[in-house]
């Protein structure tokens, strides 16, 4: 029995080893901003650290999802191991310049795997992967805003404080969106 289920997988090895990078990816991006969380935490920017909290677990829940997707096409998912995770910051806004810039390698990644299925005719994994892509221009464009608030603000006498709370802002619309999305 054992051996039926093993050749009737869908998912090609070459597919599964880019989905479990994929899914090491998405747990380094959960452990970062889990970092991010507890530091902006210490010092004192309340509603960056909820904010950060939250997108570490949505991180978590992307890696759940294709951890998955690979062993119900017949795969196996892999828990990665993570390691050199940083855990001090020269400031909130370079929290939020490093989200940027490691955003858009997740987006890279994503765009490489897609690019990598719809070559191999795979558009069962394909189709599942768009979810991502769509979730990458979301969290890249929400990145960016947040580093517009810095430079619209500035960081000067209350205007760390009126930034920490305008990305609470943000936090409380991405939750009360994603509770709606749900509810689909």
């Amino acid at each position: 029995m054992k051996e039926i289920i093993t050749k009737s997988r869908s998912l090609l090895e070459e597919t599964e080893k880019l989905l479990n990078e994929q899914i090491k990816l998405e747990a380094v991006s959960s452990a970062i901003y889990l970092s991010m969380a507890s530091w902006s935490e210490t010092m004192g920017y309340e509603n960056s650290s909820a904010f950060l909290y939250d997108h570490a677990d949505e991180e978590r829940m992307h890696m759940m999802k294709i951890f998955r997707y690979v062993n119900e096409a017949g795969g196996h998912a892999l828990q990665p191991e993570i390691t050199g995770v940083s855990h001090k910051f020269s400031s909130l806004r370079s929290i939020f310049e490093d989200i940027l810039e490691h955003e858009i390698e997740v987006t890279k990644s994503i765009h490489t795997l897609v690019d990598h299925c719809f070559t191999k005719k795979d558009f069962t994994t394909f189709n599942f992967l768009q979810w991502y892509v769509t979730e990458q221009r979301e969290e890249e464009t929400l990145a960016r805003r947040i580093l517009e608030l810095f430079e619209i603000i500035g960081e000067e006498g209350v205007g760390l404080w009126t930034i920490d709370q305008e990305i609470g802002k943000l936090g409380e619309s991405l939750r009360t969106s994603a509770s709606t999305d749900k509810g689909m």
